[in-house]
């Protein structure tokens, strides 16, 4: 149980801000997880939430890669909540299981193809000191470019923000998602 009630409906908000429960419903299909509880700042729901259509939609990340950016920062951050809610759209994304398993278990990425390696080791360091050492900066930028390392990188700090938001607020996992 969350340690505070989580807003799950557009009646649980004033009059004057439903219709950010709405956007949440129209991005997610029902209102879940960190928006649970960022609805209880409507305002910032609503400044957050364009982040997640980018992410699916317009990034020039590609999928299985923003996937393992975003799994492995997830699991540093010990979300069972993120994970659990990512690990399905990195399986849709096309990510090998072995990957996962590997993110899963805080695994040697070293067994990974040198992509995969490479997008593990820049968002585990980039997540666990707040910074990324010069060989995996330049790894990913000469083969991907500076957009592309831009908003790998801002994925990999926006999901650690939902992180967070649920471990902070202790909102369960979904039922039936996976687990570490």
């Amino acid at each position: 149980m969350a340690r505070v009630p989580q807003i799950t409906s557009r009646d649980d908000l004033p009059d004057g801000s439903k219709y950010i429960a709405d956007q949440v419903n129209g991005v997610f299909g029902r209102i879940r997880g960190p928006f649970s509880i960022l609805l209880h700042s409507p305002h910032l729901a609503e400044c957050l939430l364009p982040m997640v259509p980018f992410n699916r939609e317009r990034t020039v990340v590609e999928g299985p890669l923003r996937s393992i950016g975003i799994l492995a920062a997830v699991r540093e951050k010990n979300s069972d909540y993120v994970w659990a809610a990512q690990v399905g759209a990195a399986r849709t994304n096309g990510l090998r299981e072995a990957v996962i398993d590997v993110l899963r278990a805080k695994g040697d990425v070293s067994t990974l193809e040198p992509e995969e390696r490479d997008v593990a080791v820049y968002a585990r360091q980039l997540t666990l000191t707040s910074k990324v050492d010069q060989a995996a900066f330049d790894a990913l930028q000469k083969r991907h470019g500076t957009k592309w390392l831009v908003e790998l990188t801002t994925f990999i700090g926006f999901y650690g923000a939902l992180c967070g938001v649920v471990n902070a607020f202790e909102v369960p996992a979904p039922d039936g998602g996976d687990r570490f």
